[in-house]
């Protein structure tokens, strides 16, 4: 099924400030009941409650997170979602080191216009070198 580019471009703007609210369940919410989430070489979060999960532990982990949307291209029921994440580590057990990584998520649509899978990937070296050492 072919989704609107605009109509979609639209989802991926409100799905970015919904990583930028610190309400995990307001990122979920772009995701099929039954949707999934995987990023880099993790098992996916199936389902909203596992994938609120994940976006918790990067809004805790970063109180002050900031996701920019960096690229967005569609075609046909899939699109290509390119994002920078801005933040500091000061959540619990956090490095005080300020992140800015970059990445993208590689999306299925389903029939009702919500996420059914997302294959996210980022440089996890460089983001654990940038907890580890902020030079």
């Amino acid at each position: 099924m072919a989704i609107d580019p605009q109509s979609l471009r639209g989802f991926a703007q409100r799905y970015t400030a919904a990583w930028c609210s610190q309400d995990a369940a307001s990122v979920a919410a772009f995701f099929a009941p039954n949707g999934s989430l995987c990023v880099n070489d993790n098992d996916p979060a199936i389902g909203r409650e596992a994938i609120t999960d994940v976006a918790q532990r990067f809004m805790s982990a970063f109180p002050d997170l900031e996701v920019l949307m960096d690229d967005f291209v569609v075609d046909g029921d899939q699109a290509v979602y390119r994002w920078t994440l801005v933040g500091t580590h000061t959540g619990p057990g956090g490095t005080g080191r300020a992140v800015r990584i970059s990445g993208f998520e590689e999306w299925r649509i389903d029939a009702d216009g919500f996420i059914a899978e997302s294959l996210g990937h980022f440089d996890s070296e460089d983001y654990r070198r940038q907890l580890e050492n902020a030079e």
